[in-house]
């Protein structure tokens, strides 16, 4: 059973995480959503040929596969600044590159097979890790990027962030396809 972890307030997140808090149920279990989101992601990549997976709908834009690595990696990294502000670590935590992540991910080199073995890893270590944070830990405040945010809003960012990018696939991607 998970602990029920309520939407943050608007000043608990940095303006331009709005849109992403904005495909989260706001009256719904945190850890619920993210357990669903996942198998719902799962079922969308596995309908997917590898044409699909790597296909790009403009020139610039990222494949498929190259969007899924996105959604681990920033999963990795607001997992990790989540970890240290329920820890009380007063580091201000610095930004990333996305784009420069994905150059040197190498995801053309990878099966969609390890990349959602390692999607499913990651999501499960964020659900276990939100899940043993107390009620206090999910309400300190940290510095990343330059913006203050809470434990708690952090992992509604994670999981707004995976359903914005999978609409984004649903919707763009495929139906440019």
């Amino acid at each position: 059973m998970y602990q029920k972890i309520q939407f943050p307030r608007k000043e608990e997140y940095p303006e331009y995480a709005e849109m992403y808090m904005q495909w989260v149920k706001k009256d719904d279990s945190l850890l619920t959503q993210l357990e669903t989101s996942l198998k719902n992601s799962l079922s969308v990549v596995d309908s997917l040929t590898n044409e699909q997976l790597d296909f790009k709908y403009a020139p610039d834009k990222w494949t498929i596969k190259e969007v899924l690595v996105h959604i681990i990696d920033d999963e990795r990294i607001y997992g990790y600044r989540a970890m240290c502000f329920a820890r009380n670590d007063k580091t201000e935590l610095p930004g990333f590159e996305q784009d420069d992540y994905i150059v040197y991910s190498d995801t053309s080199q990878r099966t969609i097979a390890t990349i959602m073995e390692e999607y499913r890893a990651v999501r499960n270590a964020t659900i276990a890790l939100f899940n043993g944070f107390s009620q206090k830990a999910l309400l300190q405040i940290g510095k990343a990027n330059r913006n203050h945010t809470s434990v708690r809003a952090l992992g509604y960012h994670i999981l707004g962030h995976e359903l914005h990018h999978m609409n984004m696939i649903q919707n763009i991607y495929l139906k440019s396809y």
